[in-house]
């Protein structure tokens, strides 16, 4: 059976949806039918990561494909919940407009505010209202373990320093780099993996710090570094000869 469709120069976000829900229909995409929200779990992570490669790319065109993959996936799972009966497409763009109509009450009320500090101070006190995080345990809490493992303890610490009111030190951060690299360096031979993976989260918690304190995202940072290793690293194999490795699945592509 060919589904009636009119294709058209340029779809609205009601075609998007239409067209999820042809995809999802017993005349449909096989593939599409039998998704659950855990199957595509890793589809909206990976799609995110895209769209933010083609922001520090800079790479408007890729930005824009991106941006509808990651829509594509709100959508989807949209799609889903309304299968389901507890809430669909429609629920969602609401709940988002309220939240941020909630989470500026200086643009949408009547509070003052004088700058940017003042914005994420409210917007902080707002959303641990609205969760009922009434303790800095429940706030710590709700900092998602999905994120990335750096992304989310450079988070934890900054909302820890906001709780305590405390600007963040650059030298106490460095201090605790010095003590857990010198807690590694101790370390016996003997050791287990799991006192391993201590000395070493304890490490890179501390590295977060000196992060937080620069006012830089560390997850931003290591991946800058990340992309210098690889250039240093083929600048050096470009300079030198190849490893003989290397060399040799090279022969065997180009044969």
């Amino acid at each position: 059976m060919i589904l009636q469709f009119n294709r058209k120069e340029k779809y609205t976000m009601e075609d998007l949806l239409r067209i999820m829900e042809i995809l999802r229909s017993p005349e449909g995409c096989p593939w599409d039918r039998t998704q659950t929200h855990h199957s595509i779990r890793n589809n909206m992570i990976e799609e995110a990561y895209e769209a933010v490669e083609a922001i520090d790319n800079d790479d408007e065109a890729l930005l824009q494909e991106e941006l509808g993959d990651v829509l594509f996936q709100v959508v989807f799972h949209a799609q889903l919940e309304e299968e389901a009966g507890r809430f669909d497409f429609s629920d969602v763009v609401d709940g988002i407009s309220k939240k941020l109509i909630e989470r500026h009450p200086h643009v949408f009320g009547n509070v003052s505010i004088k700058d940017t500090g003042d914005v994420l101070t409210n917007w902080e006190a707002i959303k641990a209202r609205s969760k009922g995080r009434t303790t800095i345990s429940e706030v710590l809490r709700g900092v998602s373990p999905a994120l990335p493992a750096l992304m989310r303890a450079q988070k934890l610490r900054r909302k820890a320093s906001r709780s305590a009111d405390k600007k963040s030190d650059r030298l106490k951060p460095l201090a605790e780099v010095q003590k857990a690299a010198e807690g590694i360096r101790k370390l016996p031979e003997s050791v287990g993996k799991g006192e391993k993976l201590e000395a070493v989260g304890k490490l890179l918690f501390a590295s977060a710090g000196v992060a937080e304190s620069l006012g830089v995202e560390s997850e931003e940072a290591l991946a800058v570094c990340c992309e210098k290793f690889i250039r240093s690293f083929e600048q050096a194999a470009h300079e030198t000869n190849p490893d003989p490795v290397l060399n040799s699945q090279h022969s065997l592509l180009n044969k």
